[in-house]
């Protein structure tokens, strides 16, 4: 039986689930999946059986209970060492650039929700939205240039920092941003992976919709 379980939402609008279970599966670690979908009407109660927050993603490692995806990552940091790079400054930029993920980009995240299974959509934005989506590029770009030479993951091997990530290539990809040079290469890197894709799989297969999450609907 799995030493992990990993409680999370609906594959398509989650996008803090996806780190923590996209982690899980580069490390190549057994966990059982349990799915709580968003909408249903006594979500919280029904996560505030794994954690007191009520939110997903919760790791459950036997009785112990860890709630936020950064949090997770570092968990299992702890025992999976491999999860962050092994050099010491690409270590410490990798943790400086999720933990900005982790914290920032408000307007992509109000602007732009993960809905992996859409395409085409469009969103007029803003200028607080652009400078995050120029931003992230920028982030790709100096990961790649600086440590991408072992490999084509922002720090060469696959780490924490690509899982943090990984829902904003969903998002650019459902939005139509137009990344160019190291970030358009990151991207379908991101997109042609085996778990990503598997991931993407699950999510199309969902019937629930919600529509506060299916932005730019008149575009299509």
């Amino acid at each position: 039986m799995p030493a992990f379980q990993l409680i999370i939402g609906n594959k398509n609008y989650s996008s803090w689930s996806l780190r923590p279970w996209l982690l899980l599966r580069k490390l190549s670690v057994s966990f059982e999946e349990t799915q709580v979908l968003l909408q249903t009407e006594d979500f919280k109660q029904q996560v505030m059986r794994f954690s007191p927050v009520g939110k997903v993603p919760v790791l459950l490692d036997g009785d112990l209970a860890i709630w936020d995806s950064l949090a997770i990552a570092e968990y299992l940091a702890e025992q999976f060492p491999q999860a962050w790079p092994r050099d010491v400054a690409a270590r410490a930029f990798a943790r400086s650039i999720s933990a900005e993920m982790h914290s920032g980009f408000m307007s992509l995240r109000s602007q732009m929700p993960m809905n992996c299974r859409a395409t085409g959509r469009e969103v007029t934005g803003n200028e607080a939205l652009a400078q995050d989506i120029e931003r992230i590029q920028a982030i790709w770009t100096e990961c790649r240039l600086r440590y991408g030479e072992s490999g084509p993951w922002l720090f060469g091997e696959f780490t924490i920092a690509d899982a943090m990530f990984a829902p904003v290539v969903f998002r650019f990809n459902t939005y139509g941003v137009d990344c160019q040079g190291f970030a358009a290469e990151y991207m379908q890197t991101v997109l042609h992976d085996a778990d990503v894709q598997a991931w993407l799989h699950a999510a199309q297969q969902e019937q629930a919709t919600i529509m506060s999450y299916e932005i730019g609907l008149t575009a299509q």
